[in-house]
């Protein structure tokens, strides 16, 4: 049986929770990705079979909120934002927890200024070893309130373990972001360590695994990208592909078998195995569940798309990418987002902009909207979403109403 996680009440929802109880009693094994209908009438919506709170991010949830009940008169810091979402975030902010750092690594709260007894709480992302050794010298206890992801662990022991192999470790991912960094740390102890943020880079990488590019280039295009004493001549012999766990699953893929390709080139297919590890098995369940729900999701038809989350979430970032590949897609962090049916403010994450976009709700009826979320996003966020939509529709159900088919699955 699935753990139950103790998460707040308000994060969660009335009408999204019904929706997912129901999905989890008629689909245990998770096999059916077709989305589930929400029909309000001249309005109607289609989730993902898969998205919101995962595993680590309730379980980062949990302890974060258990660390503010546990430790009343305390000071109570956070390393940086536990999950990439302003609501959560704020929520801990306003009950006192302060950010010691930026999600980019800038210090906000000096570490000098800790003293034995403050509890500072590990995000989901974990910690580089630097940060852990720093808090440890100044008497904080770095165990008792680590919310780090379990599937970020997996990542780090499969690192160390075909790194002492002699395997040096590729991370798909973005350098600065918290968890690569962290990644990054926890690898170099055991190897030779160099990071790709996309295919692109990749195909960098691959030419000079075989010899078409030189160690200059090498230097030139991975520059702050790899493990002090790097030597591409000596540690691109012999490779490991793990990832950012946010990352576009396909496209960590997608990477692994273009660098497989190039050791093929260099060494023949027989000796292969001498030159590249097999490292699918390190991919985050959640993040391609979700990614495989969007997928299904974007095959259905529908007007638009909206997805909600944290701007700086990588993972909401990716479904954004494959929403907007078949219908107008809208990025927004919550409900306040949608100024009105003739103005929407989002966030372009492609080019880092935010938007404002006039007459984007079509005038058809009904309107078939596809919404999803990103994995550190409260259903609570996606109830207003709807809530907020339904409301221009005077016609519309009640959300009693619309929910009923899924309340009879779940009685």
């Amino acid at each position: 049986m699935a753990r139950k996680f103790n998460v707040p009440d308000f994060y969660r929802s009335s009408v999204i929770s019904t929706v997912k109880e129901a999905r989890r009693i008629t689909d245990p094994r998770k096999k059916d990705l077709s989305p589930s209908v929400i029909d309000f009438g001249p309005v109607r919506f289609k989730l993902a079979r898969h998205f919101g709170f995962c595993y680590g991010v309730e379980n980062a949830v949990e302890i974060a909120y258990r660390a503010i009940d546990e430790n009343p008169g305390k000071r109570i810091f956070l390393l940086s934002e536990m999950i990439h979402n302003p609501r959560v975030n704020g929520d801990l902010q306003s009950r006192g927890i302060q950010f010691l750092r930026t999600t980019h690594g800038e210090q906000l709260i000096p570490f000098d200024e800790l003293q034995p007894g403050d509890v500072v709480i590990i995000p989901a992302f974990g910690s580089t070893l630097e940060v852990d050794a720093e808090l440890r010298r100044r008497g904080v206890d770095t165990y008792a309130y680590n919310t780090t992801c379990p599937f970020v662990e997996k990542v780090w022991k499969r690192s160390k373990q075909i790194g002492e192999r002699d395997y040096t470790i590729v991370i798909h991912g973005k350098r600065l972001h918290e968890e690569t960094r962290a990644t990054f740390s926890h690898a170099e102890q055991a190897a030779p360590v160099v990071v790709v943020r996309d295919l692109f880079e990749a195909e960098q990488l691959a030419a000079v695994i075989t010899g078409k590019e030189d160690v200059e280039y090498f230097l030139e295009h991975f520059a702050d990208r790899f493990s002090d004493g790097f030597d591409p001549d000596r540690d691109l012999t012999r490779v490991g592909v793990v990832n950012q766990t946010t990352m576009l699953a396909t496209e960590t893929q997608a990477i692994a078998d273009l660098l497989r390709r190039a050791m093929v080139e260099r060494y023949g297919e027989e000796n292969v195995a001498d030159h590249f590890a097999d490292t699918s098995d390190t991919l985050c369940y959640a993040t391609t569940e979700n990614q495989d729900a969007t997928l299904a999701l974007v095959r259905e038809d529908a007007d638009l798309a909206i997805v909600v989350g944290g701007y700086n979430s990588s993972n909401t970032s990716h479904l954004v990418e494959l929403c907007s590949q078949a219908m107008p897609t809208y990025f927004i962090r919550d409900a306040d987002e949608i100024e009105s049916s003739n103005l929407i403010r989002h966030f372009d994450p492609e080019e880092g902009e935010h938007l404002e976009t006039a007459d984007w709700l079509p005038d058809v009826r009904p309107l078939t909207v596809v919404l999803t979320a990103g994995a550190s996003c409260p259903d609570a966020l996606l109830d207003e979403v709807i809530e907020k939509l339904t409301a221009w529709f005077p016609d519309s159900r009640s959300s009693e109403e619309a929910v009923q088919p899924f309340l009879e699955v779940a009685a």
